[in-house]
């Protein structure tokens, strides 16, 4: 079993004062002898006063400046500065996301156990409004995820992408970490390289996680516009080919623009958004069903994941930035 000795845990933030004593508390109450520390990029709000006054009771807890801004920088800056000879596994947390019993000791034996570069676990989404709670719902479907394995995921098994949880810190400085210009989706482009490298990645369905979805239509939209912006970042960085489940919102985003110009020539040509749109009304119907009036909002927020993904990818390759 690996030793907490030899865990370096990285907590990226920036303005998470809402947010971030119930991540670290859960990651340390459990477990105070964790050496933890937060890559601060520069909040405005309670962020670093709320770390400064766990600190009397978490020896280990620490705070590094994160000029860069990013998480990807962060993570990074954090490993530099932090790291000692001592440790060998990296665990990566999320402010928003809250840890259960353990979790952390659990990443570091599974890195220990698999004897793979990176280990990833299963996200369980949940909401704290009602949007969020219809968002979390649908998320965690094919229809909201494409079948991510990372979603809600209840098979362990060798995959090529995940949600990061924990890294040999041999491999993470063998690949260079993450690529620091990244403010989204450098997770994905970080385990590319890895496997590239001869890297393997892991998911431990058994460790899993809560995920605090973005609590408005508009938070998440912005949200999957850069998660979108991102993937494109990733596909033209390293000349991918994107995989059906990612082109297929674009392709129904481009074919609904099409569609209504059209439909000024054509009517018949409404068809396609308007079928989308019944699709949308069906699932708020299947939502309420399941979690109540709340699930009226599930149609608007797969609306935000589908299309402001597909948005932002599409302006991201066009401007080839």
């Amino acid at each position: 079993m690996a030793h907490r000795s030899e865990i370096l845990v990285v907590v990226p933030a920036l303005n998470e004062a809402r947010h971030i004593v119930v991540c670290l508390e859960s990651l340390l109450c459990d477990d105070p002898g964790l050496t933890v520390v937060v890559a601060d990029g520069g909040s405005t709000d309670a962020t670093r006063d709320l770390v400064a006054g766990l600190r009397g009771r978490f020896a280990k807890l620490s705070v590094v400046d994160n000029p860069d801004r990013l998480q990807a920088a962060g993570i990074n800056r954090a490993v530099e500065v932090s790291a000692t000879p001592e440790h060998r596994f990296l665990v990566r947390c999320d402010a928003h996301a809250g840890y259960p019993p353990g979790y952390v000791l659990a990443v570091a034996a599974a890195l220990d156990q698999q004897g793979v570069a990176s280990v990833v676990v299963p996200m369980d989404s949940i909401g704290q409004t009602g949007f969020a709670r219809a968002a979390a719902w649908i998320v965690d479907t094919p229809l909201g995820s494409g079948g991510s394995a990372h979603r809600g995921g209840r098979k362990s098994g060798p995959v090529d992408h995940g949600h990061h949880a924990g890294m040999d810190l041999g491999w993470f400085r063998r690949i260079g970490g993450y690529d620091p210009g990244f403010s989204h989706n450098e997770d994905a482009e970080y385990d590319h390289r890895l496997r590239l490298a001869g890297g393997a990645i892991w998911l431990e369905a058994g460790i899993r996680l809560d995920y605090v979805m973005r609590p408005t239509f508009r938070s998440l939209a912005r949200q999957y516009w850069n998660y979108g912006r991102g993937r494109a970042r990733t596909v033209l960085k390293h000349r991918l080919r994107p995989r059906l489940r990612q082109l297929i919102p674009v392709v129904n985003l481009a074919g609904m623009g099409v569609a209504l110009c059209v439909a000024l020539v054509w009517p018949w040509a409404l068809i396609w958004p308007l079928a989308y749109v019944l699709a949308l009304a069906l699932v708020s119907v299947a939502a309420v069903r399941a979690i109540g009036v709340d699930g009226l909002w599930a149609g608007p927020a797969l609306f935000a994941m589908h299309n402001l993904w597909a948005a932002g990818f599409l302006a991201q390759i066009v401007t080839r930035r």
